[in-house]
């Protein structure tokens, strides 16, 4: 049994960009929750934009 030779096993590399790729869409989506939540500085702005009331001309008759 002392002759044989470690067995070594190759996986593929794919697991630890499914790993980054889940947690980078926990960050993204708790960063939303908490910037909505108001956490992180979110706040209620409200912006009210008022435009002169412009008639158009009455029409020319001929």
């Amino acid at each position: 049994m002392s002759d044989r030779e470690p067995t070594v096993i190759h996986t593929g590399g794919s697991g630890g960009w499914a790993v980054a790729v889940i947690l980078l869409i926990t960050i993204i989506a708790g960063g939303f929750l908490l910037f909505e939540g108001g956490y992180l500085g979110g706040r209620d702005v409200n912006i009210d934009v008022s435009l002169p009331k412009v008639e158009a001309p009455p029409p020319t008759t001929k």
